[in-house]
């Protein structure tokens, strides 16, 4: 009995078309290397080389080609970014953060602390069942136009509150810059967040 390998054919070798397929696609990936086999597929059909997206697709992948895995950025928001910002003299970056904290009859309690990070002092340490970015406003505006203080720049995360349009008008009507942290960076914020923590 003859063995079905024998009855195999012996496998083609690559057609020259083929084989200038595999080569643009090849000379694609390593000049777009951001690049998938879709783009690569048009490229190759503008220059008359292919037709079919499966015959593409099969040998994009025959030959090992991939673009490295798409790493999504984490969205920000505020128009001014100053994590790495340093206070070199008073009023020049306050903090802003909330505190969260419960009351002996188990209700919430909200507290607003604003902090001059090169002094380290709290100017505007607040309680209230919520803030609001209006109420946020409030004290800011206590604090400039009370004691006559004014920040160059007010470092704080994206909370609802602190993005609002009353907070960001705010900002820009007082020439202070609004420098907001990353989403989900509290350590962008350690002055706050150290002054939370005692």
């Amino acid at each position: 009995m003859i063995s079905s390998a024998a009855h195999r054919r012996p496998a083609r070798p690559p057609r020259d078309d083929e084989q200038r397929l595999r080569a643009r696609l090849r000379h694609i990936s390593v000049a777009h290397p951001q690049w998938g086999w879709r783009k690569a597929h048009a490229i190759a059909v503008r220059e008359g080389l292919v037709t079919n997206r499966k015959r593409t697709r099969r040998l994009w992948l025959a030959e090992g080609l991939e673009r490295p895995p798409r790493v999504r950025k984490k969205r920000r928001i505020g128009s001014a970014r100053h994590q790495r910002l340093h206070a070199t003299r008073p009023d020049q970056l306050w903090a802003l953060d909330f505190q969260v904290g419960v009351t002996a009859e188990g209700r919430q309690a909200r507290f607003l602390n604003v902090i001059d990070e090169y002094t380290r002092e709290a100017l505007a340490p607040r309680a209230a069942r919520s803030f609001t970015a209006d109420a946020t406003v409030a004290v800011l505006d206590e604090l400039i136009t009370g004691p006559g203080r004014r920040p160059e720049h007010i470092r704080m995360d994206n909370g609802p509150e602190l993005t609002a349009h009353a907070l960001v008008d705010w900002c820009r009507y007082s020439g202070v810059d609004a420098a907001y942290i990353d989403p989900a960076s509290p350590w962008q914020n350690g002055v706050c967040e150290s002054f939370n923590g005692r």
